[in-house]
């Protein structure tokens, strides 16, 4: 149901841009020969996207090989998951892992400033608003991440709150891990993303990165899937791109 939400919601905002632009000049090639049509097509989108984006979100239970990650969200809603074959040693990759910035990572800057675009005054420096050439994972930790555990040379595993009640914020910044794990508060998001290298000899490694986010009540549930369904395809765009700038930087192309 997840992956069928982040379908319709996308297919749901194609009609509404398709509809749009139709209201200018019709897109007579794709059978749209009147604004009429191009209304109709902006009402399909806007329902479409309504429909994928209120699909319950089913709970999920970490299963395979342990991780880390684990230990922080066993159970979530919201998941993904990527990974690449590097020609470099488990050393390289992980070294690259803690030390890829911004600016090597292809569109992350625009994709990013997509998101939370900054303009007028400076904001405070984050995952959003990161430094071009500090490395990504010191940005996170410092601007509203926490490090969950690490195993060195293997993985490494962040969390943060994404949606935090009113009358909690502000303790957001007094979590630790131990509190991390065991949080079940209505009213919360918990999200964790993990970083992990595995020798497959022969000098070569995979790296994977996997998401999970746990919405603590229905109603949390609902609105972050709501969210999260819009935005998947940017966020897995950027992972894709992030684990191909741990592999250049691993062999020594950056």
């Amino acid at each position: 149901m997840n992956g069928l939400g982040v379908v319709l919601v996308d297919l749901g905002i194609a009609a509404v841009f398709l509809g749009l632009v139709s209201l200018v000049r019709p897109l007579r090639f794709l059978g749209i020969r009147s604004r009429r049509r191009a209304a109709v097509l902006i009402g399909f989108g806007v329902l479409l996207g309504l429909v994928g984006a209120l699909l319950p979100a089913p709970i999920q239970r970490a299963a395979g090989e342990p991780v880390l990650l684990d230990d922080f969200v066993p159970v979530y809603e919201s998941r993904e998951f990527h990974e690449l074959r590097v020609q470099a040693s488990p050393e390289r990759v992980y070294d690259a892992v803690l030390n890829v910035t911004a600016e090597e990572i292809r569109l992350f800057l625009f994709l990013t400033w997509l998101r939370s675009p900054r303009l007028g005054r400076d904001k405070p420096e984050s995952i959003l608003n990161p430094s071009a050439r500090r490395p990504i994972l010191e940005v996170a930790t410092s601007g509203g991440f926490l490090k969950l555990a690490e195993d060195p040379g293997r993985e490494i595993v962040l969390g943060t709150l994404v949606i935090v009640p009113p009358e909690a914020r502000r303790y957001r910044g007094a979590f630790t891990p131990p509190m991390f794990a065991a949080l079940e508060r209505p009213g919360f998001a918990k999200a964790a993303i993990n970083f992990r290298v595995k020798d497959e000899g022969n000098g070569w490694s995979r790296v994977t990165t996997e998401t999970r986010v746990h919405a603590t009540d229905s109603w949390t549930r609902r609105r972050f899937a709501a969210y999260w369904r819009t935005i998947y395809p940017g966020s897995a765009l950027i992972r894709v791109m992030w684990l191909q700038a741990i592999r250049d930087r691993a062999q020594g192309r950056l």
